[in-house]
C-alpha cells in the first residue's frame, strides 16, 4: 500500500513572516482578499496586523468575522454568502482552528456548490475542485489547521461536531509567525499547546502511522514538551518553539489520522462547548492508559521525547507509566484542569455513541465498546 503525504505548497516561518502575505497575493495575481477572522482578534487588533499590511500594499479586502470558537453550520452559510458578495478571489484566514475551519468550508462550497448543504461535507466528501485559495495565518499554537486537510464544524441542532477530510481544502500558503501568537492569554496558550501534543501522540500511535509521520510526531512531541511551559509564560523562545512544534505535528497527523481522544473531545465541545484543547488535554492521559497495551514500544519513545531519563533501562510497564505521567505533569504545569464539571450522567450514553461515530475514532489502535468509552468519560467527572 502506498502512503500519501499532503502539505502546503508554500509555508513561511519565523518572526515577521506576515510581511510575505502581500508578496504571495501579488505573486498569484489575486485582486481582493476575503479576510476571515474571529471577533475577538478583530477587537484586540490582531487581525489589523495583517490588514495594515494589505492597506500598505494597496490590496483591497473585505472582513468576515461571524465566526464562533466552535464554528457552526450557520457561520459557514453566512460566510459563503459574504464571499459571493465580496468580489474577492482569495481567502486570508487569520486565527485559530475556528477561522481556518470556517474558511475551508466556505472555500470548498464556493468552488463545489453541489455541497452547499454543509452537512454533506462530513467525512471524505467527493469534491472535485480545489477550494478558493487560502492563505492561512495562525494566531494559536495548537490546531495546525494551516497545514491539515481537515476541518471541523459544529451542528448545533444535532449537538454534534462533524469532521471533514478533503485534500482540496489545503491552504496554498501557511504563514506561521510567532509574533501573531504573542497576545494569546495563558489559558488559551496552554489549551492549544496540549491540543498540539495530543495531535502528535495520537498521530504517532494511530493505525495509519508510518516512518515519515513518526519522524514528524516525535519531533513535535520533543518541541512541545520543551517549549510549552515557556510559551505559557509568554517568553519569545517558547512562542517560537511552539509555533514550529504544532506545525510539525500537523504535517504528521493530517496524513494519518488521530484516535479516540479527539473523537471524545469533539463530543464534549458539541454538548457543552468545552474548549477543544481543554477537552483533548483532560482526556489524553485517560486515552493513553486505554491504548497502552496496543502501542508496542512507542510509549518508550514518547517518554524519551518528553525528556524522561533512563527509559532504555525501564521495563515495558515502567516506560508506559513514564510516558503517561510525563503528559500528566506537563498538563498540570500549564494549568489544565483534569476534570470536567459540565458532564452530566444522563448524557454519558449518547456521548459515548457519538464518540464511536466520530471520524477520528477508526484510527485508534484499540477497538472500544460503548461501555468502555462511557467509563472513560466518567473518569473526567
Amino acid at each position: 500500500m502506498a502512503n500519501k503525504i499532503s502539505l502546503n505548497p508554500t509555508s513561511y516561518h519565523g518572526a515577521g513572516a506576515i510581511n510575505e502575505i502581500a508578496t504571495e497575493i501579488k505573486a498569484h495575481g489575486f485582486k481582493k482578499a476575503f479576510v476571515a477572522s474571529d471577533p475577538d482578534l478583530v477587537k484586540f487588533g490582531v487581525t489589523g496586523k495583517v490588514t495594515d499590511i494589505l492597506d500598505k500594499e494597496n490590496i483591497p479586502w473585505k472582513l468576515y468575522s461571524n465566526i464562533k470558537p466552535n464554528p457552526t453550520i450557520e457561520n459557514v452559510q453566512t460566510g459563503v454568502e459574504a464571499f459571493k458578495n465580496s468580489g474577492a478571489d482569495v481567502i486570508v484566514a487569520i486565527g485559530g482552528g475556528s477561522s481556518m475551519d470556517t474558511s475551508k468550508a466556505i472555500g470548498i462550497i464556493i468552488t463545489n456548490p453541489e455541497f452547499e448543504d454543509v452537512r454533506s461535507l462530513e467525512g471524505v466528501a467527493p469534491t472535485k475542485n480545489p477550494c478558493v485559495p487560502i492563505i492561512a495565518v495562525p494566531t494559536t499554537a495548537g490546531t495546525a489547521a494551516e497545514v491539515t486537510i481537515n476541518y471541523v464544524i459544529t451542528d448545533i441542532e444535532k449537538k454534534r461536531k462533524f469532521v471533514c477530510v478533503d485534500t482540496h481544502d489545503m491552504p496554498i500558503v501557511a504563514v506561521v509567525d510567532p509574533e501573531m501568537m504573542s497576545s494569546m492569554p495563558k489559558g488559551l496558550t496552554a489549551a492549544t499547546g496540549m491540543d498540539a501534543l495530543t495531535h502528535a501522540i495520537e498521530g504517532y500511535t494511530t493505525k495509519g502511522a508510518w516512518e515519515m509521520t513518526d519522524m514528524f510526531h516525535l519531533e513535535a512531541i520533543r518541541l512541545i514538551s520543551k517549549y510549552l511551559r515557556s510559551a505559557v509564560a509568554n517568553e519569545k523562545e517558547g512562542r517560537e518553539g511552539m509555533a514550529l512544534g504544532q506545525y510539525i505535528a500537523g504535517m504528521g497527523f493530517s496524513n494519518v489520522g488521530l484516535g479516540i481522544d479527539h473523537a471524545m473531545a469533539h463530543t464534549l465541545s458539541a454538548y457543552y462547548d468545552t474548549p477543544h484543547g481543554v477537552a483533548c488535554a483532560s482526556l489524553l492521559p485517560i486515552s493513553m492508559e486505554f491504548n497502552r497495551d496496543y502501542t508496542g514500544e512507542k510509549y518508550r519513545e514518547i517518554a524519551r521525547a518528553m525528556g524522561v531519563e533512563g527509559v532504555d533501562a525501564m521495563s515495558q510497564e515502567e516506560y508506559r507509566d513514564a510516558a503517561i505521567n510525563a503528559v500528566k505533569q506537563l498538563s498540570s504545569d500549564v494549568g489544565i484542569n483534569p476534570k470536567n464539571d459540565r458532564i452530566k450522567e444522563e448524557d454519558l450514553e449518547q456521548l459515548s455513541i457519538d464518540a464511536l461515530h466520530d471520524a477520528c475514532y477508526p484510527g485508534n489502535p484499540r477497538e472500544a465498546t460503548k461501555e468502555q468509552v462511557l467509563e472513560m468519560f466518567r473518569q473526567l467527572m
